[in-house]
């Protein structure tokens, strides 16, 4: 018998052991839970290790969405142990990291927003977590088959949502073709995260150019600070300048 490797990730440990119990009650289902983001990234780095890739994941809409003292969520490439990555960051990098891998995400409310970036990140499908068991093994099956499960009542808001994404995602484009060559390159190191320092270092450029640059780059976009630019740049694909060969040989000395 075919088995189907399922990871249960929510922060709410008696659902996410409840569920996995109902779950391994299945003849054809294995399944863990891991109760935060960091905490299943763990999980499928070892399972591919040993040869045994999950095949669904079943990830908490609201996972670490709610922290004390307001704390945001963190994407997660910068998650930590205390489990500070929500559910749609953990989809998106479950997508790139292992794009094999299904994601369902499972809510407590129907939210055609959520939904629809969950479905941008790469999930499979949205599912109420008050829904059948039934119903879960059918949309555990289906991902499988890649098809895609949304509830009916979420159906035409969610195509609303993705309809407006497009409209924003093609007016950022124009935006963004409207920079030259140098202004594109020091906006993908802005969504690299770089200050105006670290930007001249790499470009070989004065600061005072940079910031010049960047003053036009903001212009340009109508926006009125990095962190909108670099909102403005993700919708329009743009990515950051890759920073893993930056330490070069200058005059014999690493800078």
């Amino acid at each position: 018998m075919v088995r189907i490797r399922v990871l249960v990730v929510d922060d709410h440990r008696i659902f996410a052991e409840s569920l996995a119990a109902a779950l391994a009650a299945e003849p054809d289902v294995e399944v863990s839970a891991a109760g935060s983001g960091p905490a299943a990234l763990r999980c499928l780095e070892r399972a591919a290790a040993e040869g045994r890739r999950y095949d669904v994941l079943l990830v908490d809409a609201d996972l670490g969405h709610v922290l004390p003292g307001g704390r945001a969520a963190v994407p997660v490439q910068a998650g930590d142990a205390e489990g500070l990555v929500d559910g749609i960051s953990l989809v998106a990098g479950v997508r790139s990291a292992q794009a094999g891998v299904r994601t369902v995400v499972l809510a407590e409310k129907d939210d055609p927003r959520r939904a629809a970036l969950a479905l941008q990140a790469g999930a499979s499908g949205w599912v109420a977590k008050d829904c059948s068991l039934s119903r879960l093994l059918t949309v555990i099956r289906g991902v499988l088959r890649d098809e895609t499960h949304l509830p009916a009542a979420l159906l035409t808001g969610v195509l609303k949502e993705l309809t407006a994404a497009r409209r924003h995602r093609s007016e950022s484009e124009r935006l963004v073709q409207s920079l030259t060559p140098r202004e594109r390159e020091v906006l993908r190191c802005m969504v690299a995260g770089l200050g105006r320092k670290a930007v001249a270092e790499r470009l070989f450029l004065s600061p005072h150019t940079v910031r010049t640059h960047m003053q036009n780059v903001l212009g340009k976009l109508g926006v009125h600070s990095t962190l909108a630019a670099v909102a403005l740049a993700r919708r329009a694909g743009v990515g950051p300048v890759d920073l893993t060969g930056d330490v070069v040989e200058r005059g014999g000395q690493l800078a």
